[in-house]
């Protein structure tokens, strides 16, 4: 490192006490994304709570409670905006804090750029600096520089144990576009808690994707059990020379290319490269994916754009849902109202995997669950979506639904069509009770089977 940038290091060195005093009642802050949320600079404005009102704060996908979410009347001094609702989220102390970012994914760099007021404060957690001055953005570039091109005042905080993500372009940022440099006390990678294992449902569904699956597919895999059952069934398959371009890499990734089965060769764009705008995962992820030159960090407004996607033969889109309807509308964020997770980027890997050629879309769930409350035995599958729920997928999108009791195809396919195919993968104690919704709501005919 040159004497010139080392100089300017040292300038911009702060503490991070020192470096939140440039926030102030009534800013719009940025908190960075996933494994870049800031640590010990929220500490730091947790600190100055009792001094602020107003401070509406920015991120998604968090991996700690917040420390800004724990001080005495949280909700008085700071409102918390989701990209991507986390379990933190929803069960914040002061749950008046907390509101939801409805998003397509792939749009977040635009709605920075074109859409939102200008940031008053980014900070945001980065991998040491290099050689050249630049401080890479870690397994999060997402919409980094759309949101670095918006702020007023930079912080970035130095996570020595962040990996160095290699990618194409807006993943990192040069020191002299930062206005103060914290360097982070205890530096370490928070991971996401291990998977529960599979599940026999998990496995039976996982099974009927897999077999659908050619050699040289390409896979998008969302976050959850079931997707990381088909991981695991890859693994150990026979299948080859697969590729990845995906809005969130997770260890199941790690697990398919140790097994040689991952090599990308055959993707006509970032051929021979996994693509992902972010990861979150084990230690062991983030181990593989520092420095692999194998792995292309990238902004999400190209990972999840749809027409890049679809221009990838084979893309295989794998997705869970919260429930869906008869007619075929997924819902994959909300409980009626209660906002539960987030919408990610699912459309856009839906619909552009049934774009590419060959590419299919499978949308997975278990056929039922147990009622925590009830202990009665519920469909997943419903007469109708329950009134506040989030349509994440028009009827229109779907093409694959797959539970445990079989596999369906709803492109093309009727209303009368959609309520019987639904029902013949519903849970076989839950049938009857949807065939007369069905026939109460005018799609089902005395011709459909029973």
């Amino acid at each position: 490192m040159n004497n010139t940038l080392q100089a300017e290091y040292a300038q911009k060195l702060t503490t991070p006490e020192q470096a939140v005093k440039a926030i102030h009642s009534g800013d719009w802050v940025d908190y960075g994304w996933a494994a870049s949320t800031v640590h010990d600079l929220d500490i730091a404005l947790a600190a100055r709570a009792e001094e602020l009102t107003d401070v509406k704060v920015r991120g998604g996908i968090l991996l700690e409670m917040p420390a800004i979410f724990q001080v005495p009347d949280a909700g008085k001094h700071f409102s918390w905006f989701s990209w991507h609702m986390s379990g933190f989220e929803r069960h914040a102390p002061d749950p008046t804090m907390v509101t939801y970012v409805p998003i397509r994914f792939s749009e977040v760099p635009r709605y920075y750029t074109d859409n939102m007021d200008p940031i008053d404060v980014a900070m945001f957690e980065v991998a040491p600096m290099d050689e050249h001055g630049y401080f890479n953005f870690g397994p999060s570039a997402t919409g980094m520089a759309a949101m670095c091109a918006r702020a007023k005042h930079i912080i970035v905080e130095v996570n020595a144990a962040m990996p160095r993500c290699l990618g194409g372009s807006n993943v990192g940022i040069h020191i002299s576009n930062v206005d103060e440099i914290v360097e982070m006390k205890e530096p370490k990678m928070r991971c996401m808690p291990a998977p529960a294992p599979a599940t026999e449902i998990d496995k039976a569904v996982a099974r009927q994707i897999v077999a659908q699956i050619p050699d040289g597919a390409c896979l998008q895999l969302g976050i959850g059990g079931m997707p990381n059952a088909v991981g695991s069934l890859i693994a150990d398959s026979d299948l080859k020379d697969l590729a990845v371009h995906t809005e969130m890499y997770v260890d199941a990734f790690v697990d398919m290319a140790e097994k040689g089965k991952i090599t990308c060769a055959r993707k006509p764009i970032d051929t021979g490269r996994q693509v992902y705008a972010f990861a979150e995962g084990s230690q062991k992820l983030y181990d593989y994916l520092d420095n692999n030159p194998a792995c292309m960090s990238a902004s999400v407004g190209y990972v999840n754009d749809v027409r890049v996607i679809s221009s990838i033969p084979n893309m295989i889109s794998i997705n869970n849902v919260v429930n869906l309807d008869l007619y075929g509308q997924i819902n994959a964020e909300s409980n009626g109202t209660r906002q539960i997770t987030g919408a990610g980027g699912q459309l856009d890997f839906v619909m552009g995997a049934y774009l590419s050629e060959g590419g299919k879309s499978f949308i997975c769930c278990s056929s039922s669950f147990k009622n925590k409350k009830t202990g009665k035995t519920e469909s997943r599958i419903l007469p109708v979506l329950h009134p506040g729920s989030t349509v994440t997928d028009t009827r229109a999108n779907v093409q694959y639904v797959v539970t445990e009791y079989g596999m369906v195809n709803l492109k093309g396919a009727s209303l009368w069509e959609r309520a019987e195919k639904l029902i013949s993968i519903a849970h076989p104690d839950c049938r009857e009770e949807l065939i007369a919704a069905a026939e109460k709501q005018g799609i089902w005919r005395q011709s459909n089977k029973r």
